[in-house]
């Protein structure tokens, strides 16, 4: 037992004088907020557009979650076989639409005959939006120009080592620059070599969000103590309530990223309660399936 106690003492006495030795010899650069920030918060962002109300990814659903008063759309995006970026989340089309194969097997006018409302079902269901000229394949350029108010989070999802994947970063950063669209879209990925390549294409002036090696590098940092070590390179962490066993939604990590002028976002949140309590922990962009939630949500924190 002694020298169980000598050895945990000597371990602290590590921790406390390397803790010592990086507070005092490491500067933490903080970042300015982005205009894409500069709205007056809470965000609230349909997933998908509003998957839980109409088919994900449509004007259907974009329409509907425009009608109830949200900030902006959580989307994702995907290339086509000639390079147009569309919005789109499945690497197939399958689930979403009446046809079959790969997004990047396919041109854009080829998408465009496809019903990509033909497997939403309500809640009888049934297939309301079968047929609607408001379920075809929507392009990124065009959600920008016919909702000029909202804000868009999007999700590039093409996997970094294919040619989709490789093109896609400076086929944005264009399609950005000629929307003039810079203060109103965010760039995330899960792969943080995707956030990287867009970056190098020019992509500092446009939001950027966290990769999920970066998420779990301040994450760790932050819990080991070691918080003032993490170099942010992010504007925001887009991130679930819960990662494995990690508790992410807990207000001392909410309040660490806020100091840093990282944007806590949450990812994707259906319960009216769990959006009320992430708000009051400091969350600022909630992402959910039910736009219907705005109107209640930002009645409640008038």
């Amino acid at each position: 037992m002694k020298s169980l106690r000598n050895f945990i003492i000597f371990l602290a006495s590590i921790y406390a004088s390397v803790y010592i030795i990086t507070r005092w010899t490491t500067k933490q650069m903080i970042q300015p907020i982005k205009p894409y920030f500069k709205r007056p918060g809470p965000y609230i962002f349909a997933h998908r557009g509003g998957a839980g109300i109409a088919p994900e990814h449509t004007h259907a659903a974009f329409k509907k979650a425009q009608a109830h008063g949200v900030d902006g759309f959580e989307i994702d995006v995907r290339l086509t076989k000639d390079e147009q970026i569309v919005v789109m989340h499945d690497l197939f089309i399958d689930r979403t639409s009446n046809g079959a194969g790969k997004v990047s097997d396919f041109t854009l006018d080829e998408l465009r005959k496809f019903d990509f409302g033909y497997h939403f079902q309500d809640a009888t269901d049934e297939y309301p939006f079968r047929g609607s000229s408001d379920v075809g394949i929507v392009t990124l350029k065009e959600l920008i120009e016919q909702y000029p108010d909202m804000l868009i989070n999007i999700d590039l999802k093409d996997e970094p080592d294919t040619l989709a994947g490789i093109l896609i970063p400076k086929i944005l950063k264009v399609l950005i620059d000629e929307t003039n669209s810079h203060a109103r879209v965010l760039v995330t990925s899960f792969h943080d070599v995707q956030i990287e390549r867009f970056r190098l294409y020019g992509g500092q002036s446009v939001a950027t969000g966290a990769g999920i090696e970066e998420v779990k590098r301040g994450y760790y940092l932050h819990l080991s103590g070691f918080g003032h070590m993490y170099q942010p390179r992010t504007d925001t962490f887009q991130i679930p309530a819960n990662y494995g066993l990690l508790s992410l939604d807990n207000a001392s990590f909410i309040q660490y990223l806020r100091r840093l002028n990282i944007v806590p976002g949450y990812w994707t949140i259906n319960r009216l309660d769990e959006i009320e309590s992430l708000i009051h922990k400091g969350a600022h962009t909630i992402v959910t399936d039910f736009p219907e939630y705005t109107e209640h949500i930002k009645k409640a924190l008038k």
